[in-house]
């Protein structure tokens, strides 16, 4: 090959550099929440056969009936973001076949009068999850660390997720739809999370209390670790549960008004 054939082939090059250089940059991914995770002390396709062959502990007393509701099929301005739907979660894995939330008819009508007065304001309800089935806190206990154990439900005694009467959550503003920030993330394991952790900028821990006034002021309290977890003041009055998604209704089925 000549030297001139040489030089055209080099300018070529540079040529071919400089138009790429100059093409517009591929559109980024649309951006996803950050979320928290943590090693699982067993695999998670490990455990998971493991929880579905236990059982939830007995109960005695009486209970009501339950009358899990979708809480979207009472207002679907209520937004979701279910999280163990998806690997977005502190395991890492998709736990739920389903990105739903289900709650006791009382719990589910109230969390809907939180949203509507939280309009006044200029934000909504952002649900990650609600009512969850019993094998689902079996999992999560099993697979988390015990100096972590706080921030998870002993399967023991069961959660009040098993009963339908607890919902995990956080605040979107209407204005544009996205969740706004708080003084931890969803699931973090740590001091950050909770209610009364008094560090990180103001306007998180403002927003975390006008979520708190807005679920206080319907009958729920949040738990003593999470400020996401709220529980409804009738869950002992509902048994634990262990049915799937799927079990309770199917996708799109409207909820009794």
């Amino acid at each position: 090959m000549s030297a001139t054939s040489h030089a055209r082939i080099s300018l070529a090059a540079v040529l071919l550099l400089i138009a790429t250089a100059l093409l517009p940059a591929p559109r980024a991914r649309a951006e996803q929440p950050a979320f928290f995770r943590i090693e699982p002390l067993r695999p998670v396709a490990e455990l998971l056969p493991i929880a579905l062959a236990a059982k939830p502990p007995v109960e005695s007393g009486g209970f009501r009936r339950s009358d899990l509701v979708e809480v979207t099929a009472l207002d679907p301005t209520i937004r979701l973001d279910i999280r163990y739907a998806t690997p977005r979660n502190f395991i890492g894995t998709p736990i739920y076949s389903q990105a739903r939330a289900f709650l006791q008819r009382p719990a589910a009508e109230a969390l809907v009068r939180v949203h509507r007065a939280l309009a006044n304001e200029g934000y909504g309800l952002l649900v990650h999850d609600a009512y969850r089935p019993w094998y689902v806190t079996k999992l999560f206990w099993d697979a988390t660390p015990a100096n972590k154990h706080e921030f998870v439900a002993d399967p023991a005694s069961g959660s009040r997720h098993n009963r339908g009467c607890a919902v995990d959550l956080t605040l979107y503003t209407l204005s544009d739809g996205r969740a706004v920030e708080m003084p931890s993330l969803y699931d973090e394991m740590s001091g950050r999370a909770y209610p009364d952790y008094a560090g990180g900028p103001e306007q998180p821990r403002r927003l975390r209390e006008l979520l708190r006034r807005s679920m206080q002021a319907e009958g729920f309290s949040v738990y003593p670790s999470e400020w996401w977890h709220y529980d409804f003041r009738d869950w002992k009055s509902y048994a634990i549960q262990n049915a799937r998604f799927e079990e309770i209704a199917p996708a799109g089925a409207k909820a009794r008004r």
